[in-house]
Formats: C-alpha cells, structure tokens, sequence
C-alpha cells in the first residue's frame, strides 16, 4: 500500500489584518512602509490579510497588492468584501477572497469621542490576562505592556514601554518601539526563542 505524496489538513492560524481607508496604491505602500520601518524584525516579508470593508469604489487590486508587497508584506487574502462586483474583481486579479466565518460581529455606534490627552500625560498600561499563544502578535502602544498569564514560543510581544510577564516567558519580545529609553524586560521565568 502507498502513501500519498500529500496530506490536506484543515489549521488556524494567528495573521495582521491591514484595514484599508484609502484605495491609492501609494498611500498605502507608504504608510505600510512606515510600519514596518518601526518593526522590521516583526514585519518584515509578514503574511497579512487586507481588509477591504471601509472601500467605496473600484479599486486597482494589483496595483494595491504590489504596494503591499513594496512595503515589506505578503498579502495571503482579502477579507471584508461584501460586493458581489467587488469580489469579482478581486479575484479576476488572482487574490484569494477569505470569508471571516459564521458569527460575524455587528457594527455597533462608536462611543462618544474621548478628550485629548495631553502630550506629558503619565503612560498607560495595557493588561493581557489570558496566555498568549504560538503566533499571536501583541503590541502595547505609547504604554508599558503587563502579561499576568504565560507566553508561549512563537509569540511576540511589543511595547513602546517596559514589558513585564508574570507567567513563563518563551516567545520574542520588543520594548523601546517607539524610541523611549531605559524601557526594562520583567520576567519570572525566562526561556525566550
């Protein structure tokens, strides 16, 4: 009896949305290149879906896969496409249109605005609670980040403040993003990757 050459397994993984605001190739490639300059360690040749929600209109979607891959990224679908026309184009330029599942969320009114916060406010915090997991990206921006759970090998975690893990600590980690120094690590048990 012979094995087959392949074998089709179903996965899920953890990936960047990149929400698109604007459909101008250029635009994009350079506000996406922006990003990756402040990560290139994160970002660089990262697999990303492009959500395409917020787009009125006819889009160049060649064009706009090419900017993102100008900026540093490798686009593995689109997501958010509700127009039936809109799909039809996205996929005559070879993209893969990606469904987002059953249990989509409901738009929901934004809050009310918040008041500006003044440029000399002390920083904030950001807490994860729950274990971050293999693949999982998670980024404290302007603030120190506090995980009380574990994180695992393959995670990543970015701050533009101090990092502290109360829980082991297996994955990558990033401070000082934004260029703010004496940032510290704080960890109880080291083991990273």
């Amino acid at each position: 009896m012979s094995q087959s050459p392949i074998e089709l397994k179903g996965s899920s993984f953890t990936l960047s949305v990149v929400h698109l605001h604007n459909s101008q190739p250029e635009v994009i490639r350079q506000a996406l290149q922006e990003k990756v300059e402040q990560a290139p360690a994160f970002l660089k040749n990262a697999p990303v879906v492009i959500n395409v929600a917020t787009l009125n209109g006819d889009a160049n979607w060649k064009e706009l896969q090419q900017a993102v891959t100008a900026a540093g990224l490798r686009v593995v679908g689109i997501s958010g496409c509700k127009d039936e026309r809109q799909k039809r184009a996205i996929a005559r330029a070879g993209l893969p249109l990606m469904s987002e599942g059953k249990g989509q969320k409901v738009a929901v009114d934004a809050p009310p605005a918040v008041a500006p916060v003044a440029e000399n406010a002390p920083a904030k915090t950001r807490t994860i609670s729950t274990p971050v997991r293999s693949g999982q990206q998670i980024y404290a921006r302007n603030c120190d980040l506090i995980v009380t759970s574990s994180v695992s090998a393959g995670a990543e975690l970015i701050a533009d403040g101090n990092i502290h893990i109360y829980g082991s600590m297996r994955g990558r980690a990033l401070a000082a993003l934004q260029v703010i120094r004496n940032v510290r690590f704080f960890a109880r048990t080291w083991a990273l990757s």
